[in-house]
């Protein structure tokens, strides 16, 4: 394993003789003070490293254990006895954006959800955000810094024997393996972790709402938080550089306050997803949902899951399909009438792919709600004149896949032979 940087220090230094002349406090591997131009709250931890701990008002009840639904959300790690405060939300500031070997991690932040103690009787009581935040002052300092940062990790949460749970945003791909890879470099085994990223939440919910789905966007317009006056982020690499140069704090501290808002802003996004796991149908009218997508998401997860889920479950899934399908949205039109053709409820089927085709929607959903009528006549109405209408419709069509095109030409070939199937 490759010997880290301050390790080498250490040992020239043990190497070398010590001199009867230099002073006490002489030597640059002692403690450190905290530069000046930092607040009192910061602490100096180890070499070039600085701490502090912030606690954040969190007016949003949680519930005691996380809900078996957030599961459907968030399916990236199993949930199950989990509390809120196992959650751990997890960011950090770098010098680049590019994750390469050259970027280097300078400020990261821990929020953990705390509750009063005294409302331990409570089933959802108001919480607040500790927030530890690291910052490294110079490159010598990495070690120590991510030797700190791997404490969190490593930090059991209320439930006993449970690890925590990270939260990122866009950690999965940017902040993990940088992590990762500056871990590698210094001789540190990376930590290992179970790893809930929000983005991929995010963009299924308010993809097709918003004009984009970065945290800040959705801070502001979903969930009503306030980022006035707040430092971009993307502004993080020029100013601890600046930092670095000139040992001016000013915006370096305002970066610090960006990173601290953003742990806020994962925490209500996570408190967020936790409301809309435990009342879906309500809560996603007050978060501006894409109610499609939603659906079809909740869909697909409880299909993969069998048994994992209740019954309750899977009716608030076709509940949210059948709103999405009343509301005109073509992918739960056509699954909705697959649905009703199926639980012989043919009228409803009918409309729903009527209403799909007669509607603004894109070609190959057409052609399928086309497909489902062809299907529909053939065998139920035994009517193969209507089949193949509406099988001649489908091909009429234009962007459709080989596959589908393949299939309809193949029943347009059978129905014509009418006489042998109808």
């Amino acid at each position: 394993m490759a010997v880290n940087l301050r390790d080498r220090l250490r040992r020239i230094r043990e190497a070398v003789p010590s001199k009867v002349h230099e002073p006490p406090g002489s030597d640059p591997m002692e403690e450190e003070t905290v530069p000046a131009g930092f607040p009192a709250e910061w602490v100096s931890i180890s070499f070039h490293t600085l701490r502090r701990v912030v606690y954040l008002d969190f007016p949003p009840p949680a519930p005691r254990v996380l809900p078996r639904s957030l599961g459907i959300l968030i399916p990236d790690v199993t949930l199950e006895q989990r509390t809120p405060e196992n959650a751990l939300f997890f960011d950090l500031e770098t010098t680049g954006l590019s994750g390469g070997a050259g970027t280097v991690a300078f400020l990261a932040a821990f929020g953990r959800f705390v509750r009063d103690t005294a409302s331990s009787g409570d089933v959802a009581v108001p919480m607040r955000l500790r927030v530890a935040q690291y910052l490294l002052l110079d490159y010598p300092g990495e070690s120590d810094f991510l030797t700190a940062l791997l404490s969190e990790f490593a930090a059991d949460g209320t439930t006993v024997g449970v690890s925590p749970v990270v939260v990122s945003y866009n950690g999965k791909t940017f902040d993990a393996p940088l992590l990762k890879t500056r871990c590698l470099m210094q001789g540190i085994k990376p930590p290992e972790y179970g790893h809930a990223d929000l983005l991929h939440l995010s963009r299924r919910l308010w993809k097709r709402v918003l004009p984009n789905c970065s945290l800040g966007e959705i801070e502001t317009s979903i969930l009503g938080l306030d980022r006035t006056g707040d430092m971009p982020g993307a502004l993080a690499p020029e100013v601890w550089f600046a930092f670095l140069r000139t040992g001016k704090t000013e915006d370096l501290l305002r970066i610090c306050e960006h990173n601290i808002r953003d742990i806020a802003g994962l925490a209500h996004l996570f408190a967020a997803a936790i409301r809309l796991a435990e009342k879906p149908l309500e809560t996603a009218e007050t978060l501006a949902c894409d109610m499609e997508n939603l659906a079809l998401h909740w869909r697909k997860t409880l299909r993969r899951a069998g048994s994992t889920f209740t019954r309750e479950d899977w009716e608030t899934g076709a509940e949210l399909l059948a709103r999405a399908a009343a509301r005109g949205h073509p992918r739960a039109l056509l699954l909705v009438a697959r649905d009703r053709l199926r639980e012989a409820r043919r009228s409803e089927g009918l409309d729903c792919l009527t209403r799909l085709i007669e509607g603004d929607n894109p070609a190959p959903l057409k052609a399928a709600a086309y497909r489902l009528l062809a299907i529909d006549a053939e065998w139920h109405g035994r009517d193969c004149q209507t089949a193949l209408a509406a099988t001649e419709a489908a091909l009429a069509l234009e962007g459709l896949s080989p596959s589908l095109r393949n299939d309809l030409e193949r029943r347009r070939r059978r129905l014509s032979c009418s006489k042998n199937f109808c």
